[in-house]
């Protein structure tokens, strides 16, 4: 029997409604007003703050937050409400047409997840959208060690789904996840909204 084909879903900007391109600069601008700083005084001391990489390395969550309310002089009110703002921010509002049509190729397509990540990013998104219950598996970031376009990132989804390139379709909002994507030999789709991008995956199931 064929395999099937695995049709592997970016996060932000896709499975959830949430704009990369602007959400941290305008949450950054809402930790300098619980701060109290003015925006240079913000940056010089984010500058010697030594704050982990949470998008590339796993368990540093609680250390980046300490770290953050030090160096800003926050209470652990103002953590705590900083933290969960920032969540809010990150995870956006799910994409339910999308989510809800990739639960639906549940025996024509295997579907999985590879995602540009902060460490919490698994356990927030999972209690708000189930996406352990749809796709499978879920590459973040943080946990592959690397990032998209880094070819590794690609490299190390295949092997977790033990898939060849061909038969994966990758679907991103942004060109240089695509492009990254196809320079190891993944077909990918620029999305931009939700019926062109299920009208480019039947195409993709059907052969095309």
């Amino acid at each position: 029997m064929p395999k099937k084909p695995w049709i592997l879903f970016d996060i932000g900007g896709v499975l959830e409604v949430v704009d990369d391109d602007s959400w941290q600069e305008q949450w950054w601008e809402r930790v300098r007003g619980v701060s109290g700083l003015m925006r240079h005084d913000l940056d010089a001391r984010l500058a010697t703050a030594d704050l982990p990489r949470i998008d590339l390395t796993v368990g540093t969550e609680g250390a980046f937050w300490a770290e953050l309310a030090r160096a800003l002089d926050l209470d652990d009110e103002q953590r705590s409400a900083i933290r969960a703002d920032f969540w809010d921010a990150y995870c956006g509002t799910g994409n339910h047409e999308l989510i809800e049509y990739a639960r639906s190729l549940r025996g024509r397509a295997r579907t999985a997840i590879l995602s540009n990540s902060a460490d919490g990013a698994r356990e927030e998104e999972g209690r708000r959208f189930g996406f352990a219950s749809i796709f499978d598996p879920i590459c973040y970031s943080h946990e592959l060690g690397v990032a998209k376009p880094e070819p590794q990132a690609y490299l190390r989804a295949l092997r977790a789904l033990d898939a060849d390139p061909a038969e994966v379709l990758f679907i991103d909002d942004h060109r240089f996840a695509i492009d990254g994507a196809a320079a190891v030999g993944i077909r990918g789709i620029l999305h931009r909204d939700n019926a062109a991008t299920i009208a480019a995956i039947e195409g993709f199931l059907a052969g095309d």
